[in-house]
């Protein structure tokens, strides 16, 4: 039996592709009981469309996915574009799946299946975190049964990188992530302070194109149409500490989201210290560090085989 049962939550999105694939190549760590979708990198049409795209290419239709919210708690001001190509996966032709979307909403799934296997499931939002605090603040009752939520968002300790302030999925949804930091659950946070050590560079982008499967091809061609200068794996980093957390290390710190200035929207203050903290407790571990070489190792092995 795999050690983690999880729900990812995700917007696919090239690194989320990645972080999908890492979990389907890792099945003595991971069973990935269901996939959820929410609007972010692009609109929720194309992230449930290159969610189900994902599986067909890896050849996991056995894996359901749930469309999720469209839109925000209260929607981010507009922006210019996606760093992920106006499809949400660099432009790269894969084939549409033969297989659709369940009938139940994301939420619902969320909630039902934490409800039927309480202290099991791990939920792994790896986008806007507008999923997860509807169903928390639908059933509010579900937070004690989540076993963890090990998420990919904020900065606490370096700028952001859709405003100064702020981190892209945390801007997008505020309000939600600030559900969540306030849930009373078991929180690990993947923020730019860890993520944006995980850098695709020349050698590492040559070493991924050398594999001779399709999903290493496929991931490759995607990261080659990833942001400007060098892409970085953000979202994988939350399914790799799932399989190894020795690669990574952080703090315990109280992590609380700024939701009403416009200036500093979506920005995560992170109080580490007792004199910060003012007699509050922590209520998250923020990773800060990992080791990026056997990082990549881990994420290169795991995509041969598929």
């Amino acid at each position: 039996m795999a050690k983690h049962r999880i729900i990812i939550d995700c917007d696919p999105g090239v690194d989320d592709a990645i972080a999908l694939f890492l979990a389907f190549g890792s099945p003595d760590e991971i069973e990935l009981v269901g996939i959820t979708t929410v609007a972010g990198n692009v609109p929720l049409s194309n992230t449930t469309r290159n969610a189900l795209r994902i599986c067909a290419l890896a050849g996991r239709a056995d894996i359901p996915v749930y469309k999720g919210c469209a839109n925000g708690i209260f929607p981010a001001p507009g922006r210019a574009g996606s760093v992920h190509g106006n499809d949400g996966l660099g432009g790269v032709d894969l084939p549409n799946a033969p297989f659709g979307v369940q009938s139940q909403h994301a939420v619902d799934f969320i909630i039902d299946t934490v409800r039927n296997a309480p202290g099991e499931i791990t939920l792994c939002p790896i986008g806007p975190m507008t999923n997860i605090a509807l169903a928390l603040l639908k059933e509010p009752s579900i937070a004690q049964d989540i076993k963890e939520i090990v998420f990919m968002g904020g900065a606490a300790f370096r700028p952001g990188n859709s405003t100064p302030e702020a981190e892209f999925n945390i801007w997008v949804d505020p309000h939600a992530a600030e559900v969540v930091m306030s849930s009373g659950c078991r929180l690990t946070m993947f923020g730019l302070d860890v993520t944006g050590k995980a850098v695709v560079t020349r050698d590492r982008m040559a070493a991924l194109r050398a594999q001779p499967n399709d999903v290493s091809q496929e991931s490759a061609d995607m990261l080659a149409h990833y942001g400007t200068g060098d892409p970085m794996l953000h979202d994988p980093c939350v399914v790799a500490h799932l399989i190894d957390p020795t690669l990574f290390s952080g703090v315990e710190a109280r992590v609380e989201v700024e939701c009403a200035s416009p200036l500093t929207r979506g920005r995560t203050v992170a109080a580490v210290s007792e004199r910060h903290r003012v007699g509050r407790p922590a209520n998250c571990t923020v990773i800060t560090d990992l080791d990026d070489a056997r990082f990549f190792k881990l994420v290169f092995d795991r995509l041969r085989p598929l």
